[in-house]
């Protein structure tokens, strides 16, 4: 099964202040990129899972990627070195 291109967006709450996010991720199915948003925002800003909401995960074409390091991995960029 190949891996597809997900956008997920959506919010955390830290210390009673609210962050909005957005990620462009690969991912075989959602469910995939759902355990991946909450396991890099729990490591990374330590925030419970709980606390975190997913408002949205959709698949994207991958023309609309915006992520440099995505796009150079799917070959849509180059190096000019």
């Amino acid at each position: 099964m190949s891996s597809k291109i997900w956008l997920a967006s959506g919010e955390y709450m830290k210390n009673k202040e609210k962050f909005t996010f957005s990620r462009e991720l690969l991912g075989e199915k959602e469910a995939h990129v759902r355990e991946k948003i909450l396991s890099e925002l729990g490591s990374r800003h330590r925030v419970k899972r709980r606390e975190i909401t997913i408002s949205e995960i959709k698949e994207i074409k991958p023309e609309e990627v915006q992520s440099l390091e995505l796009r150079k991995f799917l070959g849509l960029e180059t190096d000019f070195s």
